[in-house]
């Protein structure tokens, strides 16, 4: 009888915990060389998928792949491999009075599924995360990337085999919303599933998985300009925030700007016309930028402008009228991302880090540094926006659970 998909991931994750990390890392660095060999074969996958789609769709830039792309992704797998091992890792070890040895030790989850949407370098990022940690990765990516991800996949399962590895170590599951239902059903098969993508994707699997999920992704991201704050350094880090690539969930969608700067405002905007970024703004906020910012790209606010992660040349600006009127703000319409402060007043910066909940923090720097590859972890296999177990970007680490090893000599429990 042939293996379905579910036993032959629970197999695989068996084979893989007993490969030593030079093997894994040598893996690694041969499918970094492999995607540059086939280049060609990746980005034409990847072409018919972008055919598809209007280039007017924010998504597109997540969708696309390209040699420089491609070769940062070769980089970060190659910094994967250099990474110590995350596993076996001694926790805590404590002798009993009864003369039991204790040791808390880091293990694999075993089997990871990923749903995720239009972006196919997740695809490369999850399994060389997964494969470093000791852990089977199940991928089910959006029908816009479907033919990059097949692709991609075939890559990966081709160095497994060359070195004599069991193939369903990743897996790629069909396009359609019954392999996700499948996935999210697999209890006692899959051990974790982490959700990528925008809040109505996060929220289905959320809501929906048998299987224990960690929420990842959506991003309502702010920045807040203070009464104090460096005009100079505020120009450039708002402007990096929201245009570096607004596809991505760090990217910047609020702007809080104290009462006291309003007269900044238009000169902290005229970077963000340069990338004919649309500007839905409160009314104290528009009065000052009536005038000195293109009338196209003005627009007032309304009820849906606060709360929206835009993924789009679109930013929304309120006037607040001080610190704790921004961080009361941000409680209500964050997603607990990443939030940032702009100030010269470290007591309003601690009280910003302190009193804001979210998993990245900022006081003078943008948004945009909430990354996995930024924060010296290689790469990412998302950002967790919730408080159990990880929180932030998950990387290797995050990757593992423990387990309690106990040695005796024969003493039994009264």
């Amino acid at each position: 009888m042939e293996q379905n998909w579910k036993e032959a991931a629970l197999n695989a994750s068996r084979k893989l915990n007993l490969i030593n990390e030079t093997v894994i890392n040598n893996i690694l660095s041969k499918l970094a060389d492999k995607i540059m060999e086939n280049m060609n074969v990746l980005l034409s996958a990847n072409q018919i998928d972008l055919n598809a789609m209007d280039k007017s769709n924010p998504m597109y830039d997540r969708l696309q792949l390209n040699e420089a792309r491609l070769t940062d992704i070769a980089s970060d797998i190659r910094k994967v491999a250099s990474l110590q091992s995350p596993l076996n890792k001694t926790l805590e070890e404590k002798a009993l009075a009864n003369g039991l040895n204790l040791r808390k030790v880091t293990v694999p989850f075993g089997v990871i599924g990923i749903i995720y949407e239009a972006r196919p370098n997740v695809s490369f990022d999850v399994f060389s995360l997964c494969f470093k940690s000791g852990n089977v990765c199940v991928l089910k990516g959006g029908t816009d990337a479907y033919n990059s991800n097949c692709a991609i996949v075939k890559l990966i399962q081709s160095v497994l085999a060359e070195h004599n590895l069991d193939i369903n170590m990743i897996h790629l599951m069909p396009a359609g919303r019954e392999a996700t239902a499948e996935l999210m059903d697999a209890v006692g098969y899959v051990d974790l599933i982490i959700p990528r993508g925008g809040s109505g994707l996060i929220n289905f699997v959320r809501d929906n998985s048998r299987v224990p999920v960690i929420e990842t992704g959506a991003g309502v991201v702010h920045t807040y300009f203070d009464e104090t704050g460096d005009l100079a350094k505020g120009i450039a880090i708002i402007n990096n925030a929201k245009t570096r690539r607004v596809s991505v969930c760090n990217a910047l969608d609020c702007l809080l700007i104290n009462e006291k700067r309003l007269s900044d405002l238009p000169a902290i905007c005229a970077e963000l016309a340069k990338s004919n970024v649309v500007i839905e703004a409160d009314n104290k906020a528009m009065t000052f930028l009536n005038g000195k910012y293109p009338i196209e790209l003005l627009k007032k606010a309304d009820e849906n402008t606060y709360g929206t992660e835009f993924k789009d040349y679109r930013i929304g600006i309120k006037t607040v009228s001080d610190i704790d009127d921004a961080i009361a703000h941000i409680s209500k319409y964050g997603s607990k991302h990443s939030e940032c402060i702009i100030t010269q007043n470290m007591s309003m910066a601690a009280k910003f880090q302190k009193e804001v909940d979210a998993a990245c923090v900022y006081v003078n720097a943008p948004t945009s540094f909430t990354d996995g590859a930024q924060f010296g972890m290689g790469a990412e296999i998302g950002i967790s926006t919730q408080k159990l177990h990880a929180r932030g970007p998950m990387a290797l680490p995050e990757l593992c659970s423990y387990k309690w090893l106990i040695n005796g000599d024969g003493q039994i429990r009264k």
